[in-house]
Order: C-alpha cells, then structure tokens, then sequence
C-alpha cells in the first residue's frame, strides 16, 4: 500500500505542472488564430517550409511585432520615440 500511495503522490506532481501548462489565462477564439496565423503569413511566414522552421516565424512574428508596435504609437496619445535632440536650462547667447 505504501509503494501504490507513493507512485500516486508521484503522477500527480509530474501532472500538476503539465496541466497548469497547457491552460491559459486567456481563452482565444478560432477566428482570432486564423487571424493571427494570416497576419504572420503576410509577414513571410510559409508553415509548408518546414526546413527553417524556427527560423521562418520567428522573424515573421518579430515583423507583425514591429508593424503592430508602430501601429500602437501611432494611435496612441504619447507617440513613439524621437531622433530629435532636446535642450534645457538657459538660453546661449545671453
């Protein structure tokens, strides 16, 4: 009885954190993984090259990252990062 007991303190700790794995804090539809899988195929994203798997959607997903970072800057009220210079304190020349 103590070696059944132990194999089934065993399975369940191997099982928690493959369980708490495969859930996720948020429940996504079809519609928005089609979407999503669209998206990173326009950005050059080809699943049947299975040879640069990793790769290949890896710098897809790093493009549809950018495009939507730009997005998001450009739709939001405190804009994206500048290359301008800025200056404080007082005026030169007086």
């Amino acid at each position: 009885m103590k070696s059944f007991t132990r194999m089934v303190l065993i399975a369940g700790l191997i099982a928690a954190p493959v369980a708490s794995f495969a859930q996720s804090s948020q429940s996504v539809s079809r519609a928005q993984v089609r979407a999503e899988l669209t998206q990173v195929e326009k950005a050059g994203y080809d699943p049947r090259d299975y040879v640069h798997y990793p790769e290949n959607i890896q710098a897809a997903e790093a493009k549809v990252e950018a495009q939507n970072a730009t997005v998001q800057a450009a739709t939001s009220g405190y804009g994206g990062a500048s290359n301008g210079t800025s200056r404080s304190g007082t005026a030169s020349g007086l």
